[in-house]
């Protein structure tokens, strides 16, 4: 199954690259897919001889940085993945992104859309099945004016990330379900389908209740929740649960102490219940419909109307 990489999977591999890639010099850079890489001619040149100086992240989005004032932003999108091959890595590689065999395979290889080759041997490569993804070289001034770093959000885990700060984004959509809500990149960055419905439910909020429903307590218990779910994610190397390298070339394995993600039909590990599934905000939402609680208010009013009808 295929999925976008969330804050925890993106924060793993700039925590990877972090290491591993600072202090390299740029040897050359070999785009094979003209469509997943944007940079001027002079750009391009600029990044020979460069050396990485850090890797940041912003929502979902990794930014290179480099010595000379240029920048590299990666959105891996769907099935985007970055690989780091250099012999002098334990198992040779370090890996993260979309569960494909490109990740542990021989590189480049049908999926490869661009190279960049390190002057001390080591290739990254930027692997994308569906090319969707995409690099962007430009200088570091001009990133921060990219549409989707002037619309995203807050960052969930940034110490000025408060209660009240999640409140203010929220009440901007009052009528909405709270799990659409959540998926909203311009409310919150960085949090997709797996860790909205594991900070839902850890926060004991249904799904489908409308934002506006939310009492303050609520929110508190949410703002926790995501911040709890995120860091435990983050320390679990992420959720990608198959061909999955971090750092340490360990797989991420958060699923295997998800609460309700993909557990439909399963007894919930708190109460025993059932875990249910269903569709909202056009994704696959997972519950337990004893453990999160619903907004009876408009439970009650819908049942009145069907009664008078």
């Amino acid at each position: 199954m295929s999925y976008m990489p969330e804050l925890p999977e993106v924060e793993t591999i700039r925590r990877g690259l972090q290491a591993l890639a600072v202090g390299r010099r740029v040897a050359g850079l070999r785009v094979i897919e003209p469509g997943s890489f944007h940079g001027a001619p002079s750009a391009v040149r600029a990044l020979q001889g460069a050396t990485v100086v850090k890797i940041e992240r912003r929502a979902k989005v990794l930014t290179v940085v480099f010595d000379n004032g240029y920048c590299l932003v990666i959105h891996l999108k769907m099935t985007g993945q970055l690989v780091l091959v250099d012999p002098n890595l334990r198992g040779g590689r370090f890996g993260a992104g979309h569960p494909s065999r490109s990740l542990i395979g021989d590189l480049p290889d049908k999926s490869t859309r661009v190279v960049i080759e390190l002057a001390d041997g080591g290739r990254l490569f930027f692997n994308d099945q569906r090319k969707f993804g995409w690099m962007r070289l430009l200088p570091l001034a001009e990133a921060a004016r990219l549409d989707f770093f002037k619309k995203a959000g807050p960052e969930p885990l940034s110490p000025g990330f408060s209660a009240a700060e999640l409140a203010k984004r929220l009440a901007r959509r009052p009528g909405s379900r709270v799990k659409a809500a959540l998926l909203d990149q311009a409310v919150i960055a960085g949090i997709g389908n797996i860790y909205a419905d594991e900070s839902l439910f850890d926060a004991g909020v249904h799904p489908s209740r409308r934002v506006s429903s939310l009492s303050p307590d609520e929110v508190q218990a949410l703002w926790r929740s995501i911040r709890r779910v995120l860091s435990l994610a983050i320390a679990k190397g992420g959720s990608t649960d198959r061909n999955y390298l971090n750092a340490e070339g360990r797989p991420g394995d958060y699923l295997k102490t998800a609460m309700v993600f993909r557990r439909q039909g399963q007894a919930c590990r708190r109460c025993g219940g059932e875990v249910h599934k269903i569709k909202l905000a056009g994704r696959g939402t997972h519950f337990c419909p004893v453990c999160q609680i619903e907004d009876l208010t408009e439970q009650t009013a819908s049942d009145t109307k069907v009664l008078g009808a």
